[in-house]
């Protein structure tokens, strides 16, 4: 393929178990950089949680966040495009979850807000022990998220349910799925429901980026561990899961690599780099 864009998705793929930028995935970007080649962030962080392990690396300039809810210009900050919830859904989201033993995490302009005795101890709510350094340093506690979430009910760039089993988010998901048509549903870790507006998704955010780039799908290798990354790997003309990557995002893949952990994105990005200069 004749590359010209790596698009990344973050946790579990690109960074390490420790949330890190290891030395080798920043070796090959710094690579890939140096041949003139776009790297691009492709999270469902919102802008206020991304790593500056990344963003400060010289040369990225764009990312895609909240699961394509919102492109940014890196270097100024600058909201390119994106989609905010459809008026109701989150009144509606809000209803049909209210018997639910869950709490909610709301993200408007880039940064994420959660109730505060979640992020108080977001284990009560089902996150895993290794989750909550982040989700304390994340998110912005608000004494009553419900209300919050009605506050700013047409700003809401996404809403994500925190769920205490896998079983619980794919009876949420589909609840949610069915009864309101113009949602992006999707996940990316066992305890979170991920709700955008219906044309977002982070293959969404790639296509305006390509366009904006003026760049083929056919030019892009996209990489991901997760459901929420097999739209965009199907999109990209090269998509890679990593070895740890779901059932869905590994049927979604046209190749795979090693593990996040393994520096499965280093490998593969030497070989396409290998493969672009063999042409």
């Amino acid at each position: 393929m004749n590359l010209q864009c790596i698009a990344l998705d973050l946790d579990r793929t690109t960074l390490g178990p420790d949330g890190r930028l290891s030395a080798g995935n920043r070796q090959a970007l710094e690579c890939a950089i140096r041949r003139g080649i776009h790297v691009v962030i492709a999270s469902g962080r919102p802008l206020c949680s991304l790593p500056a392990d990344v963003t400060a690396l010289p040369g990225i300039e764009y990312a895609i966040t909240s699961n394509g809810a919102a492109v940014y210009h890196l270097p100024t900050g600058k909201r390119l495009h994106g989609f905010t919830l459809p008026q109701g859904a989150a009144e509606e989201i809000l209803r049909l979850t209210a018997d639910e033993p869950l709490t909610y995490e709301a993200f408007v302009d880039g940064i994420a807000y959660g109730g505060a005795d979640y992020v108080a101890d977001p284990t009560a709510y089902g996150t895993p022990p290794t989750s909550v350094g982040y989700i304390r340093r994340t998110r912005r506690p608000v004494p009553d998220i419900a209300s919050f979430i009605r506050t700013h009910s047409d700003a809401l760039d996404s809403l994500d349910l925190v769920v205490r089993s896998a079983d619980e988010k794919v009876r949420l998901s589909a609840l949610l799925t069915a009864s309101i048509p113009d949602l992006y549903v999707t996940s990316s870790v066992p305890q979170l429901v991920e709700i955008s507006h219906r044309d977002a998704g982070k293959h969404s955010g790639l296509r305006f980026l390509a366009g904006l780039l003026g760049i083929s799908p056919a030019q892009i290798a996209a990489f991901g561990d997760a459901d929420n990354d097999a739209d965009m790997l199907a999109f990209a003309g090269c998509g890679i899961a990593v070895a740890n990557a779901s059932p869905a995002c590994l049927a979604a893949a046209d190749r795979v690599t090693g593990r996040f952990d393994e520096d499965g994105v280093a490998q593969a990005i030497h070989q396409l780099l290998a493969e672009n200069s063999a042409k």
